[in-house]
C-alpha cells in the first residue's frame, strides 16, 4: 500500500481497530516520517483525539504537514476525519477520567504535594481502565497455555520494565512455577538465556526507549524456537516482531511520568492463570 500513488489511495478504516490493524500490518513498509506518527499514535492514542494538528505534530516530533500526510497514507482527507476516529475510540471505552486526566497533562507544576498524588492516582486508574477495555482473551488464554506447559519460565527486562519481571519471578516463585530471571550482575545473561530449550518459554518486558538487551534475547530465542510472551507499549516494539503472542499495555502519565499500573495487573493475572491452569492440569 502507498497512499501517495495516485489511484492506489485505500479506504479509510471504519473505526480504530481497523486503522490500528492496518498500522500493523504495513509497519514495515511505511516512510520513515509516517512511521513515526503512526508509533506515536498507537502509544498516545488520546492524544491525537484531543490535541491540535500543532500540538500532536510537535509532541509526535514532525511537522504539521507531516499529520496530513499519515491521514491520506491511510485514506482519510485530512487530520480531522483521522481524528474523529480516535475520538469515537473514547466514546466506545465510555471511561470517566478522560476530560479530567486531560487537563492534569497540561498542568506544570502541581500547587500542593497531595495534587500530586493524586494525579498519579488517576493516571494509574485510567491506565488498568484502557486495559480492561483493549485485552485480548483470546490472546490472554494463548500465552497462558504456553506458558502453564513451559518446563522453565524465563524472565527479561530492563530499567523501567524490570519491576514487572521482578513482580512476576517473586509471584510464580510463591506459586512454585519454576523459573529464571534474567539479572545477572556478571554478565551471564546470554549464557543463561541459551539454556532455554523448546520446552521452555520466556516472558519479555521492555517499555519505550525499548532495551536492546531485552529484544536481543527474545530474537534469539524466537529464532531457536521457544515461544517468547511479550509485554510491551507499542505495536511498533522490536517484541511485537519477535513474540509469539504480545500484549499493547499504554500506561497512562501524569506529568510525564508513569506508573506501572497495568503493567503489573496484567504479570499479576498471568501469573495466577497459569498457577490455575496448572493445578487443573495436576488433577487430571
Amino acid at each position: 500500500m502507498n497512499a501517495k500513488d495516485e489511484g492506489n489511495v485505500p479506504a479509510a478504516p471504519a473505526d480504530f481497530a481497523a486503522l490500528r490493524q492496518m498500522m500493523l500490518d504495513e509497519r514495515r513498509k511505511l516512510p520513515k516520517r509516517i512511521s513515526q506518527v503512526a508509533a506515536y499514535s498507537l502509544d498516545n492514542p488520546d492524544e491525537i483525539a484531543f490535541g491540535t494538528a500543532a500540538s500532536v505534530a510537535a509532541s509526535a516530533g514532525v511537522q504539521p504537514s507531516t499529520l496530513i500526510r499519515f491521514a491520506r497514507f491511510f485514506g482519510f482527507d485530512g487530520f480531522t476525519s483521522l481524528q474523529s476516529v480516535f475520538r469515537e475510540r473514547l466514546r466506545d471505552r465510555n471511561l470517566s477520567y478522560d476530560e479530567r486526566l486531560t487537563s492534569l497533562s497540561n498542568l506544570d507544576v502541581a500547587e500542593h504535594s497531595a495534587d500530586v498524588l493524586k494525579g498519579l492516582m488517576e493516571a494509574s486508574v485510567r491506565s488498568i481502565n484502557t486495559l480492561a477495555g483493549s485485552i485480548d482473551k483470546n490472546r490472554f488464554e494463548k500465552s497462558v497455555d504456553i506458558l502453564s506447559k513451559s518446563r522453565v519460565i524465563y524472565i527479561v527486562a530492563r530499567r523501567r520494565s524490570f519491576p514487572v519481571a521482578s513482580y512476576l519471578a517473586y509471584t510464580l516463585g510463591k506459586l512454585g512455577i519454576w523459573n529464571i530471571l534474567i539479572d545477572s550482575a556478571v554478565g551471564l545473561a546470554p549464557e543463561t538465556v541459551s539454556f532455554a530449550s523448546k520446552e521452555d518459554a520466556m516472558i519479555a518486558v521492555s517499555f519505550s526507549p525499548y532495551s536492546q538487551e531485552t529484544a536481543a534475547h527474545a530474537k534469539s530465542l524466537s529464532e531457536r524456537g521457544v515461544p517468547v510472551v511479550g509485554i510491551t507499549d507499542s505495536a511498533f516494539s522490536p517484541l511485537s516482531e519477535y513474540a509469539t503472542v504480545w500484549f499493547d499495555v499504554v500506561e497512562a502519565d501524569y506529568g510525564g511520568f508513569r506508573s506501572l499500573s497495568a503493567s503489573l495487573a496484567l504479570a499479576g493475572a498471568l501469573a495466577i492463570r497459569i498457577a490455575e491452569v496448572r493445578r487443573q492440569t495436576d488433577k487430571e
